[in-house]
């Protein structure tokens, strides 16, 4: 069972993990933007980075960390209020700093330090703020809830709410558990891969080999954070990291099914908490696409419809002008049979072979899409491809909230 709060219970935690969470300076707010985990023991570890191919240094660092020390993390290191990106070799330079005095701090290798940032683009990262606040950091460190939520709550940038969520499960006889945090409000069209900024950071107790834990972690991201988009701009700093302490003494593979569904509901429930807390967002839709030729044309589908800003500002205004969906269909590169398509407004059909339902009845229409919440099913009549895909509207507030950021 998936619970998500601004606050877990400390029963909820994995086994294994410190948290803290401090002021260095990095936010005019003058509210805590440096925020740290340690692992008692070295840690695996598994990463997804954003496919901008502008990235943010600590994205270069942590990747190359990741390599030097086969996937073990000791120290999670995250600052909010400046992105370290477009800052060339003195951005390296700061993000090797702090993860250098990181390591001294915490009885570590600099290589098993694991950086991120958010924030504005192209701002040098004062290191010395990050490195000057590390005794308060060792100092604050705790494995309880509360300090997992501040931990949440440092790394927000435009976001209203910290986003939280965990699983617990029995496996042999031992309690494994997954707590996942994020951050994401803005700049949300995730595309990781191997292939305002996301970060994700997943915890469980579970002994998993790094190896097994990418391929978990690939699987649960592909059905919940590359699912999701707030305005279609895919960040330079979109980061997830899932470390397993193995405190727990249940041991996971690949094929233990009860864990990766946990993990991808955990994912796919902080995923969904991203899009609730878009940039000015008066409506979440969830797109149910089926009948495609195959799940990437369905997946065409819904990112063609969630990135239009004529069907985003429609829901904006509640408006259920279907024929925006239509062209938006027709345009996304999957294969269409006009003559074929259906579309739901909830439960009430809209469009029936293509057309006008007879029965359309636009007044209930409106009616529906004025809750935060609906859902949009489109059947294109073609073969057996489907996905699911959570977005937002597009409102006058996101233009003021992203027009004045940096001033």
């Amino acid at each position: 069972m998936i619970s998500s709060s601004s606050l877990l219970a400390d029963d909820s935690l994995p086994l294994g993990f410190r948290f803290s969470a401090v002021t260095a300076g990095l936010k005019p707010s003058g509210k805590p933007d440096f925020a740290v985990s340690v692992a008692d023991r070295l840690a695996s570890a598994a990463a997804l980075f954003t496919a901008n191919r502008v990235k943010a240094a600590p994205l270069i660092v942590g990747a190359r960390h990741l390599e030097e020390s086969g996937g073990k993390v000791k120290v999670v290191a995250v600052n909010a209020g400046n992105a370290n990106c477009a800052t060339g070799n003195i951005g390296l330079a700061a993000c090797e700093t702090v993860c250098a005095a990181a390591a001294a701090a915490f009885g570590a290798t600099p290589h098993e330090v694991f950086p991120s940032s958010t924030g504005i683009i192209g701002v040098p990262l004062p290191a010395e703020k990050l490195v000057a606040a590390l005794p308060s950091v060792e100092r604050d460190l705790a494995a309880d809830a509360d300090h997992f939520s501040a931990f949440s709550r440092a790394i927000l940038t435009t976001d209203t709410r910290p986003k939280l969520a965990a699983a617990m499960l029995t496996i042999d006889g031992k309690i494994a558990r997954i707590a996942g945090v994020c951050k994401g409000a803005g700049m949300i069209f995730p595309q990781l891969v191997p292939h305002a900024t996301m970060l994700v950071y997943i915890f469980t107790d579970a002994a998993i080999a790094p190896a097994d834990l990418n391929t978990m972690l690939r699987d649960a991201v592909e059905l919940s954070f590359n699912r999701i988009s707030i305005d279609g701009d895919t960040s330079t700093n979109d980061t997830i990291l899932l470390l397993a302490s193995g405190a727990s003494g249940a041991t996971i593979t690949p094929s233990n099914s009860d864990f990766t569904a946990a993990l991808g509901d955990v994912c796919t429930s902080l995923a969904k908490q991203v899009v609730d807390d878009g940039e000015g967002v008066t409506h979440v839709v969830e797109l149910q696409i089926e009948g495609a030729a195959n799940d990437a044309d369905a997946l065409k589908v819904a990112r063609a419809i969630a990135h239009s800003p004529l069907v985003k500002t429609a829901w904006a205004g509640c408006d259920p002008n279907w024929g925006r969906l239509m062209a938006a269909t027709g345009y996304s590169g999957a294969q269409v049979e006009p003559e074929r398509i259906a579309i739901w407004f909830g439960d009430q059909q809209i469009c029936v072979n293509g057309g006008r339902a007879p029965d359309f009845d636009e007044p209930r229409a409106h009616a529906y899409l004025k809750s935060r919440e609906f859902t949009i099913r489109i059947a294109l009549g073609i073969g057996s491809g489907q996905c699911r895909f959570w977005t937002t509207d597009l409102t006058t507030e996101y233009v003021h909230i992203n027009a004045d950021y940096s001033t």
